[in-house]
């Protein structure tokens, strides 16, 4: 296993981690998650991600089962969660001084755990101030309920309003952004956050590396029953990923196939792959509803560095779709 640091803090996280978003507690039974956090675990992962809005906490519930039961040393995990999405009251929700506080505590009651490493605000909350926010993370760290906090799904201008809120109040600023990032959606972790990762060290987590299955290949012939796309609930998600321009997206990965040949390995590892060549990417989070998948998933490690400058060419070619960075005229 390969470790990178989170931006530029002291932490190091594996190059590919273990998320639990829609699977734990949903359709991988705590069995099944046992399983699979075992198998990552043995391969190196060190990084698990959650969220409070995880099959309502139920997700936070599994992990933390598993990992008492597995009796793994603390100190050799980074567990995170994030917060916004906690329950249908009127305060169960966003980034309030009063859901956050609360919402850690629930979190941890689930995880069975004193503390996490990384604490996310997982979605940016128009209704509260910036400065209600980034005090209300930095009480968590001074209290020791996490060690590191940022932003999922913020712009680089909220992020960036966020830093500038913690320097004037002399507090912790944001370390680390959880954005969507695969081959098929590359502008915000491309383009937009360019400028941070040199200016503020920003460190990112990424999901959906596999644009939730599409560039596995398994949805070039539709959607085939029990896939995520399939359960209910989820109908949104397929629009989200493919959107009005499927068949055009759906040709790429069909074109992607003999790329992935020509390497030896499967869609899914290229996909991963590449992803772990950009160097601002701190970790790849996977996601899988058995062992097997997971081990597949890890041997992506050994294709990074088959991906030459050739075989980069060719993917962008196939691609067509890469974001040109803003120009720093400084």
């Amino acid at each position: 296993m390969e470790y990178r640091y989170l931006g530029s803090s002291g932490l190091q996280v594996s190059a590919l981690s273990l998320g639990a978003w829609i699977t734990y507690g949903g359709q991988v039974k705590e069995d099944k998650a046992e399983e699979c956090m075992a198998a990552a675990y043995e391969a190196g992962v060190n990084f698990f991600d959650n969220a409070e809005g995880y099959d309502s906490g139920n997700a936070e519930t599994v992990m933390g089962k598993v990992i008492k039961k597995r009796q793994w040393k603390r100190s050799d995990l980074v567990v995170s969660t994030k917060i916004f999405w906690g329950g249908k009251g009127p305060n169960d929700r966003g980034l309030s001084r009063k859901h956050i506080m609360e919402a850690m505590n629930a979190s941890l009651k689930r995880l069975k755990m004193d503390y996490v490493d990384l604490v996310f605000c997982h979605r940016p909350d128009y209704h509260t101030p910036m400065e209600e926010t980034v005090w209300a993370m930095n009480i968590l760290i001074q209290k020791g309920k996490a060690f590191y906090w940022g932003t999922s799904e913020w712009s680089s201008e909220e992020i960036m309003r966020a830093v500038a809120v913690a320097r004037r109040e002399h507090l912790i600023p944001p370390t680390m952004e959880q954005p969507q990032y695969n081959m098929l959606y590359r502008d915000r972790v491309e383009a937009e956050y360019a400028p941070l990762y040199k200016e503020i060290g920003l460190g990112t987590t990424i999901w959906s590396p596999l644009a939730s299955g599409v560039l596995t290949g398994k949805y070039n012939d539709g959607v085939p029953e029990g896939s995520r796309f399939s359960l209910k609930g989820y109908e949104w998600l397929a629009d989200f990923v493919l959107g009005d321009d499927a068949p055009a997206r759906l040709a790429k990965v069909k074109s992607l196939e003999p790329v992935a040949a020509g390497l030896g390995c499967t869609m899914a590892q290229l996909a991963l792959a590449w992803c772990l060549k950009n160097p601002n990417v701190s970790t790849v989070i996977t996601g899988a509803t058995s062992a097997a998948q997971v081990e597949e998933n890890m041997k992506s490690l050994d294709i990074v560095d088959k991906i030459d400058d050739k075989v980069i060419e060719e993917i962008e070619s196939i691609l067509d779709n890469k974001p040109v960075p803003p120009q720093d005229h400084r």
